[in-house]
């Protein structure tokens, strides 16, 4: 049995009867809820303590290695209602973290790019994040964690 199986059925072990047999612990997106939900907690710490709030810390790092985006576009990737991200953006712009210029395709759309100041800010972030995720993976083992993240990929893939 693999170091991820033996996790996971410790774990099944340890949950209360009614927990393995309840729709929510057996609906994925509730699952997939619940662990984002989790794992997102304990990483939101450090990105308070870079100064940041949640949705600051989504739009920068969304923007990162990429060579812009539009507002829709960025809305979905932050996870953030179009509305909000509209009222974050001009604060990111005045810090200097980005830049908003109107898509020379589409004059309605305008273009979302991360200047090299909220690189520099972002970047140490996405490192302490990558450095979560990799801590959080290895209870599971490397093959089935590989597994885990390619499978969720290709659900969220269109």
């Amino acid at each position: 049995m693999n170091k991820g199986a033996q996790v996971a059925e410790s774990g099944a072990e340890k949950a209360r009867p009614q927990e393995q047999t309840r729709f929510v612990h057996r609906y994925l997106a509730s699952v997939l809820a619940l662990a984002s939900h989790r794992i997102s907690a304990e990483f939101h710490v450090e990105v308070r303590k870079a100064g940041l709030s949640v949705t600051e810390w989504r739009i920068l790092g969304s923007l990162m290695e990429a060579e812009g985006e539009t507002v829709g576009d960025l809305a979905e990737l932050a996870i953030t209602k179009q509305p909000t991200l509209s009222k974050v953006l001009p604060r990111l712009e005045a810090q200097g973290y980005v830049t908003l210029e109107t898509s020379r395709i589409d004059r309605r759309q305008t273009l979302v790019r991360i200047t090299p100041k909220g690189t520099k800010l972002i970047s140490e972030l996405c490192d302490k994040a990558l450095a979560h995720q990799e801590k959080v993976l290895a209870r599971l083992g490397p093959n089935y964690a590989d597994r885990m993240v390619g499978l969720l990929r290709a659900i969220i893939t269109d």
